[in-house]
């Protein structure tokens, strides 16, 4: 068998001097000679691993026969941003775990499956860098409708950019001064340029999309009133923007971050420049991040560059309360932190923080565990074990271990139905909400997820305000 592919990627001594991408995208040579790896199944299950259903087997075909142009547009048929999915998608939990290349049984692809995501990224940046843009299929019949987009994340981007294709007239509105959602707060950008997000963006104008930044939907303006201003449906892409605690003693101590306000104050606002741009951020000596997805990883992973940009000896360390088999970050993810030099301890449990006479984190107690039987998430139940009590020596802490439902918008809007985790219902065949006309998608459907899921209730959500419009 052909081994696999694998695109090349900047060394770890110096990569973690600064954010620049980790990962390269493949070359034209590395792409035709990953693609030819595909056996072109007769019933591809790595089709139905796709969030989105993108026709995989054709595109990996149209690769080798060097059809760039064909395969992306096949991609484009299903997911609007090739680029951004590349780099970010876990394709070893979707696409390429399904691939037949994969032993049954695993949690996650095998190293033989193919590199699907590797592929997209590949077309998706050629798409880009030869300015191919997917045109209109404009219905005039729809033309002279109007719906507003609340929240520009992917589920948000995602539906605007489905909508306006079919000649639908798209206002996004976003409640901070950069658009993007998650995808500009939330990923750093050694792992998704930001301007590969802004380029995806830019072609969404170029469709006819209008954002309106600094406006808060629930704040600035109610549902009400976007439909008394000639809106005929909204789509909700809130997102899960409040962060989750410990809930232990001390975690109000100075220098605990959540992992959304440490990300955001990077990502967004730049505060890996300071003083060159105006938001601080403390970097300490002895940093620990606790929980075990990707936020956790991006947390720990930028931490220990701003040690490093800063003249610190990089000492960043995760915890987490259950073993590496159990984490639900990508594996590519652990792999680049453990390059990095970022440190692992497994089977521990927060129990307290103690703070210094100025009210500043020292050190965190941590009780070990041992795992039971599978919980709810199908993991294997972390226990305390008694009388295992240990100290951590921190300066810094970074919790990451999930996000709740924003609920800025749901909370003055009453006839909005929630769940009992403040989740918007919908219709799951249709994505409406209780309110007429008013659909949602993403995180605030269901819970924080991927980003990939997030675009396939957005695109479900966008087919079924289509068809609706269609009938008025």
């Amino acid at each position: 068998m052909i081994e696999a592919v694998l695109p090349k990627e900047r060394r770890p001594q110096e990569r973690i001097n600064d954010f620049g991408e980790v990962v390269s995208t493949y070359s034209e040579e590395e792409a035709l000679k990953e693609a030819k790896r595909c056996f072109q199944c007769s019933n591809p299950p790595c089709i139905l691993g796709c969030p989105v259903g993108i026709d995989i087997k054709r595109f990996i075909y149209q690769i080798t026969q060097k059809d760039y142009q064909g395969a992306y547009f096949t991609i484009r048929e299903k997911n609007n941003f090739p680029s951004i999915c590349g780099r970010i998608c876990p394709a070893e939990y979707q696409c390429r775990k399904a691939c037949i290349l994969t032993k049954k049984g695993l949690s996650f692809a095998s190293e033989q499956a193919i590199n699907i995501h590797f592929l997209e990224r590949f077309i998706g940046d050629w798409g880009i860098e030869n300015r191919i843009d997917v045109l209109q299929n404009k219905n005039e019949k729809i033309s002279k409708f109007k719906v507003a987009v609340v929240g520009s994340g992917p589920a948000g981007l995602c539906c605007a950019g489905e909508l306006a294709r079919a000649g639908v007239k798209v206002v996004v509105f976003e409640g901070l001064h950069k658009l993007g959602g998650v995808l500009r707060y939330g990923i750093p950008s050694f792992r998704l340029s930001p301007q590969i997000l802004d380029r995806e963006i830019d072609y969404l104008a170029k469709l006819g999309v209008e954002f309106v930044t600094n406006c808060i939907i629930g704040k600035t303006k109610s549902l009400d009133e976007l439909f008394i201003e000639g809106f005929h449906k909204i789509f909700l892409g809130l997102g899960a923007g409040v962060p989750s605690f410990l809930g232990i003693a001390g975690e109000n101590l100075c220098n605990i971050y959540s992992a959304n306000e440490f990300l955001t104050r990077i990502n967004l606002m730049c505060a890996y420049n300071f003083p060159q741009f105006h938001t601080p951020i403390n970097v300490g000596r002895n940093i620990v991040v606790i929980g075990g997805g990707n936020t956790a990883m991006d947390a720990a992973r930028s931490a220990l560059r701003l040690q490093k940009i800063n003249g610190i000896s990089p000492n960043v360390t995760v915890l987490y309360r259950r073993t590496e088999v159990e984490m639900p970050a990508r594996r590519l993810e652990i792999e680049h932190a453990k390059e990095e030099g970022v440190n692992f301890r497994f089977l521990v449990q927060p129990k307290e923080f103690i703070g210094d006479e100025n009210g500043f984190v020292k050190k965190l107690i941590c009780l070990e565990c041992k795992l039971r039987e599978p919980d709810s998430s199908g993991r294997r139940r972390p226990v305390e074990i008694e009388d295992s009590e240990f100290e951590v020596k921190c300066d810094l802490v970074i919790v990451a271990i999930g996000l709740l439902a924003n609920q800025i918008l749901t909370k003055v809007t009453p006839q909005l139905k929630t769940d009992k985790y403040k989740d918007v219902v919908v219709d799951t065949e249709t994505m409406q909400t209780s309110i007429r006309n008013v659909y949602a998608g993403g995180d605030i459907v269901g819970g924080e997820g991927t980003v990939i899921e997030a675009m396939g209730m957005a695109k479900k959500a966008a087919t079924h305000i289509i068809t609706g419009l269609k009938r008025e």
